[in-house]
C-alpha cells in the first residue's frame, strides 16, 4: 500500500486539502476528488493535449503532471476559465465559427488558444497552425479551430486587449 500525501491545491480559485495517492495524475485528481470534468483523459501519453489545465499560469498537459506535484500552485481549469468570462469571447468564436462539433476537445483547444493568444496577440495564422498542432481533433479538420482563433486575435485587437484579460 501506498501512503498517500497531503496536497494543497488552488483550483479555480478554492484551496482544496486532499491526501492523494502520490502517482495519482492531476487530471484524475480533478475529475474523480473534484468532479471537474471539462479536463478530459484522452491519450494519457500527453500527445492529445485533451487533459490541458494552466499551473500557475503555464499550460500544462494534466495526464503527464502528478496532482502532488502542483501542491502550493494555482491550478485553472476549463470550468474556471469559462466561469470566470475569461475566454468568453473565444467560446463564442468556436461556436460561430462551428469549431466545436463533439467537444471532447474542446476544453484543451480553448486553453491552448487562449494562452497562444495571451503570449503573441498577433500570432500569424500559421503560428496559430502550429500552436494548435498540439491539440487532437478527430471531427473539424482544424480550419474551423484555426479561423476561431483568428477570429479571436482580431476581436482583441480591435478592442486593444492584447494578452491582457477580456471578459
Amino acid at each position: 500500500m501506498t501512503d498517500k500525501v497531503l496536497t494543497r491545491i488552488t483550483v479555480n480559485g478554492v484551496l482544496h486539502e486532499r491526501w492523494v495517492e502520490p502517482r495519482q495524475h492531476l487530471v484524475d485528481y480533478l475529475r474523480d476528488e473534484l468532479g471537474l470534468k471539462g479536463t478530459r483523459s484522452g491519450c494519457e501519453h500527453g500527445v492529445c493535449g485533451a487533459c490541458t489545465v494552466r499551473i500557475d499560469g503555464d499550460i500544462v498537459r494534466g495526464c503527464l503532471t502528478l496532482a502532488v506535484q502542483a501542491d502550493g500552485a494555482r491550478v485553472e481549469t476549463i470550468e474556471g476559465v469559462s466561469d470566470s468570462g475569461e475566454i468568453a469571447d473565444l467560446q463564442h468564436a468556436f461556436l460561430e465559427s462551428n469549431a466545436l462539433q463533439c467537444g471532447f476537445c474542446t476544453p484543451g483547444m480553448l486553453l491552448t488558444a487562449d494562452a497562444l493568444l495571451k503570449s503573441e496577440p498577433a500570432a500569424s495564422r500559421e503560428q496559430i497552425r502550429e500552436h494548435m498542432s498540439g491539440n487532437y481533433c478527430r471531427c473539424t479538420g482544424y480550419h474551423a479551430i484555426v479561423d476561431a482563433v483568428e477570429s479571436t486575435r482580431e476581436t482583441r485587437r480591435l478592442a486593444g486587449c492584447g494578452g491582457d484579460r477580456h471578459e
